[in-house]
């Protein structure tokens, strides 16, 4: 705490990245053009009531959102153009959630945010609140924030000794609450900060060592923007980040997005994540930490097609972009510490094969029983496809429940589905070889561990033939003999005959042919699940139906662009 900065503004954003938006904004057609989404946002929730006190489910989360989003919108408006009814908003804002009975501890999360809120609104506006808005602001920071930060009754702080999303999130909001007001709270906030740094890494060492998250894309823009967040605050606050942001793999996970995300802009959608690829202004702060302008190509594209722009955006808005072209990136990517691949037909045409492949941990926070699953996108579309999550308010969904619900089940996903059932939840899958040419992109998984008891083999290879074709290969041996159901979900439209089926989807086709076993013919079967589940409208299971039971085969699908 020695090098705390005295004055306030001193989170993230300080008065000279204020002057450096303000000329950007003149200059600068991409960040003129963020700016006025922004002031556009703003001036939809100048129109709408402040927050107010609603549980969803276990959950005061989706407000503790709103209010940041809100926080950071009008926060950096009134910075830029000083309107005083903009203001009076934000404060407005905060004066509603400051007077909730708490913010609910029992999901710390919806604390972390809301403290994350509530310092950035505290610090940035400090100049101009009056000596009353700063001790409601600052009173509601300590008490309904830092002070629950520290209970350790019960499960108390879990959160800090996890290596998943929590720690990141719970560390990042409560450390910036303890920045805003430390001058007023010197020894709270030097024990909280120094907590922080001290569990944070158990997240961060998740990263390694090559930048995969094993929670999936969604988790991984959750938790990396809170990372980011942190690291920001203790740098622009203390002048240093004591060197986290040196960890192994955390300089790489910028590079991680941008390999899964698709050429048609979704994602790698396992685990808990919907397939969606929306803006990560988090990705500019890594391109500037880590020098990688790539990672500041990607963002920046990806605002060009966006209705919204973060406050933040414009904070870390980069001199340069560059492209994976540009960079010399290959085209292929295999990521060891979350065992997943992806493989690509080219970074430049939107319409190119794109694959991402799996292996994994099913143990993994938010995992779905999915090991040895892929998705495929071409000519624009995705064709096979993850259903993501389902509602996370359905009973036990992160209990005792879990695997009954479809959705996170082997069933659902795109794999060989033995004897009906769901792969073991504590099961591992590895990658045992690879091959990256110019021609052949090539991965293969270790799945046996899948299905103890059930198999003694069971390698799954996916493959990119001269970048236009898509083949999966699965080799099985089993002790008994056992049903096995090749599947892959999809959205398409499909017509089957015999050993052959065609896809299509908006106008465009995809052909399917069963390379091995003789006598296997493509079927299609239901993926609705009993209510209140998701209904998965507009889906349909490929799947590769064998002559009978086996104890070895091989099972080869090929996929191609169709006519």
């Amino acid at each position: 705490m020695a090098t705390l900065k005295k004055q306030h503004p001193r989170l993230i954003a300080s008065n000279q990245d204020i002057a450096r938006i303000r000329k950007l904004i003149r200059t600068d057609a991409g960040a003129k053009e963020a700016y006025a989404r922004l002031v556009a946002e703003a001036d939809e929730i100048m129109k709408q009531p402040p927050v107010k006190y609603q549980l969803i489910g276990p959950r005061l989360l989706d407000k503790s959102r709103t209010a940041l989003w809100r926080v950071y919108t009008l926060g950096l408006a009134y910075r830029i153009e000083g309107e005083r009814t903009v203001l009076t908003r934000l404060v407005d804002e905060l004066r509603a959630a400051a007077a909730f009975p708490d913010w609910n501890p029992s999901h710390f999360l919806d604390v972390a945010e809301m403290t994350h809120a509530f310092a950035i609104a505290y610090d940035w506006l400090y100049p101009v609140l009056s000596e009353e808005e700063r001790g409601w602001i600052r009173k509601a920071i300590v008490e309904k924030g830092l002070k629950p930060a520290l209970v350790t009754e019960g499960r108390g702080r879990w959160w800090a000794s996890v290596t998943h999303n929590w720690n990141q999130v719970c560390n990042g909001g409560i450390t910036l609450g303890a920045l805003a007001v430390a001058e007023d709270e010197p020894e709270l906030s030097e024990r909280l900060l120094k907590m922080a740094v001290e569990s944070i890494p158990k997240a961060m060492n998740s990263y390694g060592p090559d930048g995969g998250w094993n929670e999936g894309p969604g988790y991984w823009a959750y938790a990396t923007r809170y990372n980011v967040a942190f690291l920001a605050g203790l740098e622009s606050a203390l002048g240093t980040d004591f060197g986290l942001s040196k960890i192994q793999g955390f300089d790489k996970a910028g590079e991680f997005r941008v390999y899964f995300s698709s050429p048609v802009g979704r994602t790698f959608n396992y685990a808990d994540a919907g397939d969606g690829l929306g803006t990560a202004e988090c990705m500019l702060w890594l391109a500037r930490r880590f020098r990688d302008p790539v990672y500041a190509w990607q963002e920046l594209d990806l605002l060009k097609k966006s209705n919204r722009a973060h406050a933040l955006d414009l904070v870390w808005w980069p001199e340069r972009t560059e492209s994976p072209v540009e960079a010399r990136w290959p085209l292929d990517k295999y990521y060891e510490g979350v065992q997943t691949a992806f493989l690509r037909g080219s970074w430049t045409d939107a319409g190119t094969m794109w694959i991402g492949a799996k292996g994994g941990d099913n143990k993994a926070n938010h995992s779905h029983l999915d090991l040895g699953t892929f998705v495929l996108d071409a000519q624009g579309e995705r064709w096979a496809t993850d259903l993501g999550p389902d509602d996370y308010n359905l009973p036990a969904y992160f209990g005792d429940k879990r695997w009954t619900y479809y959705r996170l089940r082997t069933e659902s996903h795109n794999v060989v589905l033995i004897d009906g059932e769901n792969q073991d939840p504590k099961a591992t899958a590895k990658l045992v070889s690879k091959e990256f040419t110019p021609a052949l992109a090539r991965v293969t998984f270790d799945l046996s561990g899948a299905y103890p008891g059930k198999l003694s083999r069971h390698e799954r290879t996916v493959m990119l033939k001269d970048r236009k074709t898509f083949v999966v290969r699965d080799e099985i041996a089993a002790p008994k003999e056992v049903e096995a159901l090749w599947g892959m979900v999809t959205q398409a439209e499909v017509k089957t005959d015999g050993g052959r089926a065609v896809l299509e989807k908006n106008g465009k086709k995809l052909e399917a042919r069963i390379v091995s076993p003789a006598g296997a013919r493509f079927e299609t079967v239901s993926t609705q699940p009993p209510a209140p589940q998701m209904q998965n409208a507009g889906t349909r299971k490929l799947v590769v139906r064998l002559p009978g039971k086996v104890t070895q085969v091989k099972i080869e699908v090929e996929i191609t662009n169709g006519e």
